[in-house]
């Protein structure tokens, strides 16, 4: 998660992560990490280095791409968009839409369990945080290629956000996609500018108007965000977690963070006895005036939803203090994928300036690369692109963007709010 991505990026940056590790990843994980060598040895041979080489295997492949599939407008895109892009090289490109992301790792991992060390079904994962964690622990991808990328060119590679994933070092086993960066959407017909100024004034007012609020259950992705949003709220910021897990720092900031939700648990939607199980369900809830405000990950996507009169023009945007949780999504490919050079062709179309471009028009998805490193005229025209009142700049986005935690506290934090929330 987050159109986010992700999460982002409407609906793919909120789901294309994923929710809780399964047992089968877990059990996998440990046992693959034994044999992964012998799986890389028997891969498909693709040099990075040699891009006419990449383009020549590809040539004819079609590249199975496992990505969250509940964003219409981003289907038609990969549909249509990316497919034409793809076919200039001869490369298809066939979309398996699936609802969470940890899906298509259990695929991975059971094929790797069955002795299926290349020719694998999965060419290419949308993939980031706890799932691109899980696949690193097994050493199920494909490493080394993200900078041979052509259009890895306009990628900042001093960018943390690029480079790490979730605390996870990347060290060129993805191919970034997309930033999302989460937002409070609120009716300003509702909430004043000093209700929305910081996390502590936003709960104040959800507490003076009960049944106004409310956040997917998680594991959802963007529930989960702005559970961490509450506690970065709390802590002032991610600086108290930063680095790997730690349960001695875990335990008094969770404690608190548990006590906090609880309290507020009464004055939420339906007084918090049930939560909604899916974002689209809460972003229903506030196109029919039941809610008031809400996080998203895909802050780009609101303008339409004002515009096609889904969501009222007192809609607009904000960014609570200590600020925003920023991530970006990233293509992987499994080390044992049997159409590899596909991917890598797919991966380079999706880095391209005018497939960012488009996306950012269609959806107002975030760029993954560095607006700034295109040329005058792609970067003109992203700043042309319009955008709704309702909408913050991405320059208002960024300029207040936290860090996520590393996955190890966003795996805990998911696992025990179903106990000390939920069932509380």
């Amino acid at each position: 998660m987050n159109r986010n991505p992700t999460g982002g990026l409407r609906a793919h940056t909120r789901r294309r992560r994923g929710g809780a590790i399964t047992g089968l990843v877990l059990t996998a994980a440990l046992v693959l990490s034994a044999c992964s060598a012998t799986s890389a040895a028997t891969s498909p041979v693709v040099d990075p280095a040699d891009w006419p080489s990449v383009l020549a295997q590809a040539k004819g492949q079609t590249v199975n791409f496992y990505a969250y599939g509940g964003d219409t407008v981003l289907n038609g895109f990969l549909a249509g968009y990316v497919t034409d892009a793809l076919a200039k090289n001869g490369v298809t490109l066939k979309q398996v839409k699936i609802t969470d992301t940890v899906d298509a790792i259990n695929k991975v991992l059971g094929e790797k369990q069955a002795g299926r060390a290349s020719g694998g079904s999965v060419d290419a994962i949308w993939v980031n945080g706890e799932n691109f964690s899980t696949g690193v622990q097994a050493k199920l991808w494909s490493c080394g290629w993200d900078r041979a990328l052509p259009n890895s060119r306009y990628v900042d590679f001093t960018n943390p956000a690029v480079t790490s994933d979730f605390g996870v070092p990347v060290n060129g086993c993805e191919a970034v996609w997309q930033q999302a960066d989460s937002a409070l959407v609120y009716d300003s017909s509702k909430l004043g500018a000093a209700d929305v100024v910081s996390v502590s004034s936003l709960l104040a007012w959800v507490k003076a108007h009960p049944g106004h609020f409310t956040y997917p259950a998680l594991p959802d992705f963007t529930g989960s965000m702005a559970v961490r949003t509450i506690l970065y709220g709390s802590l002032g910021g991610p600086a108290p977690l930063a680095g790997a897990f730690d349960a001695g720092k875990y335990a008094p900031a969770a404690t608190a963070l548990w006590a906090r939700l609880n309290a507020l648990e009464p004055s939420l939607w339906r007084g918090g006895s049930t939560y909604p199980q899916t974002q689209d369900a809460v972003e229903k809830l506030y196109g029919d005036g039941e809610i008031s405000a809400y996080f998203t990950y895909g802050p780009g996507a609101v303008a339409d939803k004002v515009r096609d009169g889904l969501y009222p023009k007192s809609t607009r945007e904000a960014v609570p203090s200590p600020g925003n949780i920023s991530n970006n999504s990233f293509l992987a490919i499994p080390d044992n994928a049997a159409h590899r050079a596909a991917a890598m062709v797919l991966a380079d179309v999706l880095q391209d300036p005018q497939t960012q471009l488009a996306l950012y028009r269609l959806e107002g998805s975030y760029p993954g690369i560095d607006v700034g490193k295109t040329d005058a005229a792609t970067r003109a025209a992203f700043v042309a692109v319009p955008f709704d009142p309702s909408v913050l700049p991405l320059s208002q986005l960024t300029a207040h963007a936290q860090p996520e935690l590393a996955g190890g506290y966003v795996t805990r934090l998911e696992k025990d709010w179903t106990s000390q929330v939920l069932q509380h």
